[in-house]
């Protein structure tokens, strides 16, 4: 089955790789005879469908996921293979996408009013006060 990530792109079922396993966890003495875990893998480094400039996005924003340019889904939430199959098909569309997205704006750095910081001086005076009010007082 194939994954659309956005209207644009669609990820051949042909280029995702899966392997199950045993997976721990819910299932009784079901999981120790069914391979319910799921890891789901796509290579970016090697895609047919991506552009340069898309597949050096992907780079950059997953470059710490990404194990010889493949990026790897590992799913065991559900007792049912079928549902981690499902559940590691929409995380690696939502990952994918959320790495293709354009980055946002950047923080404009500004200084701080001087009411606000009159205002911390303020707090910082008081704060002071009262921990001098504590304290021992000395003999004259």
């Amino acid at each position: 089955m194939d994954l659309e990530v956005t209207p644009a792109l669609t990820i051949p079922a042909s280029e995702l790789s899966w392997r199950f396993s045993r997976s721990s966890g819910p299932g009784g003495q079901h999981v120790n005879t069914s391979d319910s875990r799921v890891q789901l893998s796509w290579s970016v480094a090697d895609s047919a469908v991506l552009s340069d400039e898309l597949r050096a996005r992907l780079v950059g924003s997953l470059d710490r996921r990404l194990v010889a340019g493949r990026v790897t889904i590992t799913v065991s939430g559900q007792r049912s293979q079928l549902r981690n199959r499902e559940t590691a098909l929409e995380r690696l569309g939502e990952l994918v996408r959320e790495a293709l997205a354009p980055p946002g704006a950047l923080r404009r750095a500004t200084k701080p009013t001087r009411g606000s910081a009159r205002r911390h001086l303020a707090g910082k005076k008081r704060r002071s006060e009262t921990k001098q009010q504590r304290q021992r007082p000395t003999a004259d």
